[in-house]
């Protein structure tokens, strides 16, 4: 691929860990304004060069740790928000800290069974917080005001919540969540395979009937909703670790649909699908398991916790011939031969270590996003995105990573490319933790952190 170097112009700066980047035309409006969500709660607008508050919910967030996953995690605009002024927030519920699902960490034994049939138990007790979807709107000249919750979802741990986890879908007009596998590494329970279970899961919700229920109960599984809820839930795909959000590039009559799943030890990877078929709740409820089986062809499996990408999942384990290598070991065997036919392939993956010079070694994606702009010829059409923090020159500033590929014709899997950025981020540590584009997909924004702890404040700035 031809190698791409771009320029960044801040927009913004001292910013809060900026999670989410999207842009909307207000109701009243004229102008699309760039929105930014940070992780401890507040919601900001870019409104006549000046930043502007949106909405602030930081008394309803859960406290968050030096490091942490929770927070708030997603925004959506409802596609007809200039007339209804509707949108959607996801974040993680103040006062809800639980002691965890597990009182140790966890890692597979293939020599134990146990430790791969390890079940979730005590549920109401044994969890780490919860997660709420909820719907606002605005009027014009107005405040933010609260409707309804959609969900309340009990998290076993901390992490793999979900990153930019709502999105509107431009096939089916439905909020798509993003619920990540539940967290820890390795998902313990297998949430993210076992089809009744929230985690792990990408779901379609249609915002546009009336459940007749403003706050359901706080569940983990599907048959744990009640019905009027279930009626508007759509499982899309599973096998979900944790996914940045889910991008749509229309072509033709068509949309492809791109998401990127967080890798545990190896690799990170991009998935790329068109069709696809969703499993109604109701039906999943109501069916017997066998009898839902039948039900699933056409079901989106990214393969986890069975597969990371295109690899098995493996359990790093020290070389004892050679302390400078590792060996490697498949974690879940029978899951991964079990899965290996029904799961998709990824478009496109980059490693955690990796030697080659035109490469780069990553941490964790944090954002994928198609470019359909002419500004960067180079880049139209092609899938962006973006890595945390690359590794490699020790004792040097942090440097997260940009890249790009694209969708071939035969839709095989494809090989990406570092995408150079001309900035000097002079001494301090410069983390890409979000990736943003605006509604016709011809600009994109980066958003950068100088330090992994959450609860150390105005270290962010947008790009």
């Amino acid at each position: 691929m031809i190698k791409v170097n771009i320029q960044l112009r801040p927009i913004v700066t001292k910013l809060n860990l900026p999670t989410v980047l999207k842009t909307a035309v207000l109701p009243g409006d004229s102008m699309e304004r760039l929105f930014i969500a940070t992780q401890v709660g507040e919601i900001f607008f870019i409104g006549d060069g000046d930043v502007r508050l949106f909405l602030d919910i930081r008394s309803q967030i859960i406290k968050l740790e030096d490091y942490d996953e929770r927070g708030l995690i997603g925004l959506a605009f409802h596609p007809q928000f200039y007339y209804n002024g509707l949108f959607y927030i996801h974040y993680s519920v103040a006062d809800t800290q639980g002691p965890g699902a597990l009182a140790e960490p966890f890692k597979p034994d293939p020599c134990d069974p146990a430790t791969l049939n390890l079940k979730w138990t005590n549920r109401e007790t044994q969890y780490d917080h919860i997660d709420t979807v909820e719907e606002w709107m605005i009027q014009t000249n107005s405040a933010p005001i609260k409707r309804r919750t959609l969900l309340n979802l009990r998290r076993p741990f901390a992490n793999h919540n979900g990153v930019n986890s709502l999105n509107f879908s431009p096939e089916t007009g439905r909020l798509v969540l993003t619920t990540g596998d539940g967290g820890s590494g390795y998902d313990p329970f297998n949430l993210s395979q076992d089809d009744m279970e929230i985690a792990g899961k990408i779901i379609e919700i249609d915002v546009d009937t009336n459940t007749f229920m403003n706050n359901p109960p706080v569940v983990t599984r599907f048959n744990e909703l009640p019905t009027s809820i279930q009626s508007i839930l759509t499982i899309m795909a599973k096998g979900v670790r944790n996914i940045p959000g889910i991008a749509f590039q229309r072509s033709n009559n068509q949309y492809i649909k791109y998401a990127g799943n967080v890798g545990q030890d190896l690799v990170e990877s991009i998935f790329s699908f068109i069709n696809y078929r969703t499993i109604p709740v109701t039906r999943l409820v109501q069916t017997s398991p066998n009898q839902s089986e039948l039900d699933r062809a056409g079901l989106i499996n990214f393969g986890w916790r069975g597969w990371e990408g295109a690899f098995p999942t493996s359990i790093p384990r020290e070389c004892s011939t050679n302390t400078s290598r590792d060996e490697k070991t498949i974690a879940y065997y029978q899951e991964a031969v079990e899965a290996s036919a029904k799961r998709l392939l990824p478009l496109t993956s980059y490693f955690h270590d990796d030697s080659r010079t035109d490469k780069f070694e990553g941490t964790a994606l944090t954002g994928v996003q198609v470019y359909m702009g002419n500004s960067l010829s180079d880049l139209t059409g092609s899938v962006i995105f973006t890595d945390i923090a690359r590794k490699g020159n020790p004792g040097a500033p942090i440097r997260g990573a940009l890249a790009y590929t694209k969708l071939e014709k035969n839709y095989k899997p494809s090989d990406f490319s570092v995408i150079n950025v001309d900035y000097d981020f002079g001494s301090e540590s410069a983390y890409y933790v979000s990736l943003g584009t605006n509604l016709d997909q011809t600009r994109l924004y980066l958003g950068v952190y100088s330090s992994m702890q959450v609860a150390k404040l105005n270290q962010g700035t947008v790009f």
